[in-house]
């Protein structure tokens, strides 16, 4: 799906070490960005990668942000991709079975607090249950408007997800900014002409408008036109 250039970027200004962001909504990714779920992640693609002959360290190199089907094909490029889809639905039946060491990325409690009331939306490669699965591990709340696995055709970096939540919200994509850890979801939502506040230690290398190392360094007002303010406090 293209993306849509249309809109100018929200404004961005630095003051005192502090970058401003300004839109009319945000749109955000899952695991890594609200939700660490690193631990169950390794776990099960670990294992997935033993079983298919490739080494792990480098196969979790790149299982970020991506849908299972997706990791798979790039991993394995010559399998068959219907072998791809029946492993991606034994990974996400593993993965929502399993929460052991899933918790909230610092800030993500206050973080949503503050959003309550504001344009958001939920843009994750996870499927609806293992969404609400992890979020719920976390005691998070779990936003109205969702893009999940089941209302994409391409997966990240395409930035199929980030311009349907844009258009599930109302927003034009270029009034919207994404909050991503991954090299393929900051890929994604450059790809929609969004601008990207990267977050945690993986952000850093794909070239996010802001990089934080988490939410404690977000902090969010309502602006009077009914838009988003966003503080940040960028990592050094």
């Amino acid at each position: 799906m293209p993306a849509t250039n249309a809109h100018p970027t929200p404004e961005v200004a630095t003051v005192g070490g502090t970058v401003t962001l300004s839109a009319k909504a945000l749109l955000l990714d899952m695991d890594g960005t609200l939700v660490n779920s690193d631990a169950v992640v390794e776990r099960c693609w670990s294992d997935w990668a033993v079983l298919n002959g490739l080494d792990p360290e480098e196969a979790l190199k790149v299982v970020h942000g991506r849908q299972g089907y997706a990791t798979m094909a790039l991993l394995l490029p010559e399998r068959p991709m219907e072998l791809n889809h029946r492993d991606n639905r034994a990974m996400l039946a593993r993965e929502t079975a399993d929460v052991e060491g899933v918790v909230p990325v610092e800030g993500a409690r206050a973080f949503l607090a503050a959003l309550e009331g504001l344009p958001h939306a939920l843009v994750t490669s996870a499927d609806e249950t293992l969404a609400v699965t992890r979020m719920a591990a976390c005691a998070l709340p779990v936003p109205r408007v969702r893009i999940t696995a089941e209302h994409v055709h391409a997966s990240k970096p395409d930035p199929e997800g980030f311009l349907k939540g844009a258009a599930e919200l109302g927003v034009p994509a270029a009034d919207c900014i994404v909050f991503e850890d991954s090299g393929a979801g900051i890929a994604a939502g450059q790809a929609a002409g969004m601008p990207v506040v990267g977050v945690g230690p993986r952000a850093g290398a794909y070239g996010p408008t802001v990089h934080v190392p988490d939410l404690s360094a977000v902090r969010v007002e309502a602006t009077p036109d009914g838009g988003i303010r966003l503080l940040l406090s960028p990592s050094a």
